[in-house]
């Protein structure tokens, strides 16, 4: 079995699973997606709870990039992509390091440090 599959397997999955979600709800409810997210975070309970705990992960997991690639132009773009858009940028970045380090996981996480 090849180096990390169910890993990457995982992380392609969640990309497919969120653009065919994304895709939904936006024919669905349109593009106002920051007025229901801030919407809910302003309204105490269960679902301001649950967007304040993601927008936490959501900027971590953007300062990660950024950090990783010592705080480039590139990485600060993506790492701002990241935490608005999510696991789509995230898992897709996560993947492409995979095969980029060649599965290698202290590159992956540390990047040239």
């Amino acid at each position: 079995m090849k180096k990390y599959f169910v890993f990457k397997l995982l992380l392609l999955s969640q990309i497919i699973l969120l653009m065919i979600f994304s895709v939904l709800a936006f024919q669905k409810e349109g593009a106002d997606l920051f007025s229901v997210f801030f919407g809910n975070i302003l309204t105490p309970g269960w679902n301001a709870q649950f967007n304040l705990d993601f927008t936490c992960y959501l900027i971590l997991s953007g300062l990660w990039i950024m950090w990783r690639n010592k705080f480039s132009a590139g990485s600060i773009i993506l790492g701002v992509a990241a935490a608005i858009i999510g696991i789509m940028v995230f898992a897709s970045y996560i993947l492409y390091l995979l095969f980029k380090e060649a599965g290698d996981l202290k590159k992956v996480l540390l990047g040239n440090r």
